[in-house]
């Protein structure tokens, strides 16, 4: 009795190359080539080989059987057959092991060339993924330095064309342009790839500045709370006089950082030759005392000329007027602080229509030509200290 394996029909055959069949190519083939189930996983024990085995085992317990029966003859038939029995199980039991190590090695081979052919895989695709991103950042360089160049161009005509036709409103000084290449580059710079926070900072930064420079062709501007970067910049800009007032509201913005800030910038204006005024406007009499003359004196010794107003002791007429901060540049723009009706500043207005500026003059004139000068100030606070003179007395009709 022939006891050779006959073929196994239930195995995978090698794939056949056709003719008109292609060797997978380009990243995806190659992802799903080394993705796909290897044939020697796919394959599972058959009722076919089950039955090869069984059949072995039975022509192992015959044999046995057999040999039993020659070598013994007196022996139980149960002896026998249980000999027989316990070597058909135990040819069947030893199939059985075999076959399992020689999957159990496929499966190694198997698993060991899928892992190759995925780090190779990978390895390709992030070699890939570095080239391209090296030529996207050549050409966004590229096209950054031509959009700085540009730029600069347009600008430079922009500004040549405004001198050949200059007109009534051009200002005798020609127009500055030094830093305008170099501010084009910086935004290149900050724009190019880089940190992203810095990139939507700014983006939104520039946003908001042509923002504010598109609401000045209205010749008004606004923004929410206290702009003190307006002020300073302003402060800098000024090149002839500065007229401002200041209420008890901002009484507290004098002991800030950028109060000092401030005072510097308006320093420096007075060494250009720039006339700086300050009106202080006062609720009530009860408000004149050592702190409001240190300040004054304080402000007095940068050059600064100081006035005080008492509004219940200013004349009818200008008690009706506007008591609002507000400070005048070259008396060409206004910068305006409003409140709500907690006495906290709100909204930061920046107006240069010209009717508008005519009328805040006015009243700082009014203020101004009302108000007490620095040594009046003192002669009224001692008098305030000694009693001698009458604390709002008199009420306004």
């Amino acid at each position: 009795m022939s006891t050779a394996q006959t073929p196994q029909p239930d195995e995978p055959a090698a794939p056949a190359a056709g003719a008109g069949a292609a060797a997978p190519s380009g990243p995806a083939n190659r992802l799903r080539a080394a993705l796909a189930p290897h044939p020697a996983r796919a394959a599972r024990p058959g009722p076919s080989r089950w039955a090869r085995r069984i059949a072995a085992g039975v022509v192992t317990g015959a044999l046995a059987w057999s040999v039993t029966a020659v070598l013994a003859p007196h022996t139980a038939l149960s002896r026998q057959a249980g000999a027989a029995v316990l070597c058909a199980t135990a040819a069947v039991l030893v199939q059985h092991v075999l076959g399992l190590d020689r999957r159990l090695d496929e499966h190694s081979g198997a698993l060991a060339a899928h892992s190759r052919d995925t780090e190779t895989l990978l390895s390709g695709a992030a070699d890939a993924v570095r080239d391209g991103l090296r030529r996207h950042d050549d050409r966004l360089d590229t096209g950054l330095t031509r959009h700085s160049a540009d730029m600069r161009q347009l600008v430079e005509n922009r500004i040549a064309e405004a001198d050949r036709s200059a007109g009534p409103y051009l200002p005798p000084a020609q127009i500055r342009v030094d830093g305008v290449p170099e501010l084009a580059k910086g935004f290149a710079e900050v724009l190019a790839p880089g940190t992203p926070l810095l990139y939507t900072f700014v983006r939104l930064e520039m946003g908001r500045v042509v923002g504010h420079m598109a609401d000045l062709a209205s010749l008004s501007a606004e923004c929410p709370g206290e702009n003190h970067d307006w002020l300073l910049s302003l402060t800098r800009a000024a090149e002839h006089s500065i007229c401002a007032t200041s209420t008890s509201v901002d009484r507290e913005f004098w002991n800030s950082e950028p109060a000092s800030r401030y005072l510097q910038a308006q320093r420096e204006a007075v060494e250009r030759g720039v006339s700086v005024r300050r009106v202080f406007l006062l609720e009530s009499a009860r408000e004149l005392g050592d702190p409001l003359l240190r300040l004054c004196e304080e402000q007095e010794l940068l050059h600064i000329e100081v006035r005080v107003s008492i509004l219940p002791e200013l004349p009818p007429l200008l008690q009706r007027g506007t008591t609002d901060d507000f400070i005048v540049y070259d008396e060409e723009a206004s910068f305006e602080i409003d409140q709500d009706l907690r006495d906290v500043n709100v909204r930061t207005r920046l107006i240069a229509r010209h009717d508008h500026v005519e009328d805040r003059m006015k009243r700082f004139r009014e203020l101004w030509e009302a108000g007490m000068s620095v040594r009046e100030l003192e002669v009224r606070v001692d008098d305030e200290e000694d009693g001698t003179w009458m604390v709002d007395a008199v009420e306004p009709s």
